[in-house]
Formats: C-alpha cells, sequence, structure tokens
C-alpha cells in the first residue's frame, strides 16, 4: 500500500506491483507526460489524485519475470474531493468504465471525457 501523500513526500514513485495482464499491457501504453490518476486500491477504493508518467515502462525490480513491467510517475495535484469507486458506479458517464467493470482491473485507459467527469466530481 503505497498513498498519494507519500507519492508527494518522495516527490516520485514507481508504478510497480502489478500483476494482471491486461494492466500490464496498459502500463506499456503509457508515454512520458500522460496524466493517470492515483487510485487507492486497497483501503478506500477511491481516486485521489493525478499524477503525470515520467519514465515509461521498464522491468519491474520488484521480479525477474520478464513479463512484469512499471513506469515511473510524479504528483500532480490531490484532488479536492477523493471519488470512491461507488461514486464511479453511481455516476452516468462513468458506471461503464474498466474499472467499475473489472474492480481488480486499476489500470485502465480513460477517455478524456471520463478523465474530465472525474476530476469535475472532485470539485464539488
Amino acid at each position: 500500500m503505497y498513498s498519494y501523500e507519500t507519492l508527494e513526500n518522495d516527490k516520485k514513485g514507481v508504478w510497480d506491483g502489478v500483476r494482471n495482464y491486461q494492466a500490464r499491457n496498459n502500463l506499456r501504453a503509457m508515454k512520458v507526460g500522460d496524466l493517470a490518476f492515483f487510485y487507492h486500491s486497497n483501503i478506500g477504493k477511491e481516486v485521489v489524485g493525478i499524477v503525470q508518467i515520467s519514465k515509461e515502462s521498464y522491468q519491474d525490480p520488484t521480479t525477474t519475470n520478464a513479463n512484469w513491467v512499471v513506469v515511473e510517475v510524479i504528483p500532480i495535484n490531490r484532488l479536492r474531493k477523493k471519488i470512491t469507486l461507488a461514486v464511479l458506479k453511481n455516476d452516468d458517464m462513468l458506471k461503464h468504465i474498466l474499472l467499475v467493470r473489472n474492480g481488480r482491473l486499476s489500470v485502465s485507459p480513460l477517455k478524456k471525457e471520463e478523465f474530465d467527469r472525474i476530476v469535475g466530481l472532485s470539485e464539488c
């Protein structure tokens, strides 16, 4: 478990420990400069902040298995209001995103309008 607060204190972090092939493929697709949400997938199950990809995928240093990769991220902004999985499930625009349809897939792409909607919900 790695919190957004810890990432802010560290100034950069490694998105490691992903052991799902679809999530791994989504990490591989990330490019430097892409924005992503920081989602607490263990405690809270909520979107809490925005990060930027600062280094593209490379071998996950927590394993010798070449199937698994990481990306590096830097904190951009803590959301004013945390967006819980329950809120995402109950929002008409967001109830079909992969995170909602497959709760174990916390590394998943969003359309720009979905990203903007989550940001908008956090500002309410």
